[in-house]
Order: structure tokens, then C-alpha cells, then sequence
């Protein structure tokens, strides 16, 4: 997970990032629902993931 995503991030790092991001949510995925902070992360997770594709104009 990034620790922090802000308006001015570089769309440069993109590629990488996303590749990062979606396998942790991948793992934390197969682990099953989980607890409370468990679904935390896959939210802000998802939150990121999100940010990065609309931010640098990426298609899934």
C-alpha cells in the first residue's frame, strides 16, 4: 500500500504502482473476507488503485 497519494503524484511510477497495489489486494482477496481492518485495507486499497487509473487516465 502507498502511504500517501496526492494530487501532484507522478503518473511516471504508475505502472509499477498498480502492479504493487493490485497484488497485495490479490493476497488480502484469497485470505477471505477477514476482520474489520482486514477490509480496511482492501477499501483503501481499491481507494488507490482507483485514484492512480483516474488520475493518470489509465483503461482497465
Amino acid at each position: 500500500m502507498l502511504d500517501n497519494l496526492e494530487s501532484d503524484y507522478d503518473c511516471a511510477s504508475a505502472g509499477d504502482d498498480l502492479h504493487q497495489l493490485k497484488q497485495e489486494l490479490a493476497e488480502l482477496r484469497g485470505q477471505g473476507a477477514g476482520d474489520q481492518e482486514t477490509q480496511e485495507r482492501i477499501n483503501r486499497l481499491e481507494n488507490q488503485i482507483s485514484f492512480i487509473m483516474n488520475k493518470c487516465d489509465i483503461n482497465r
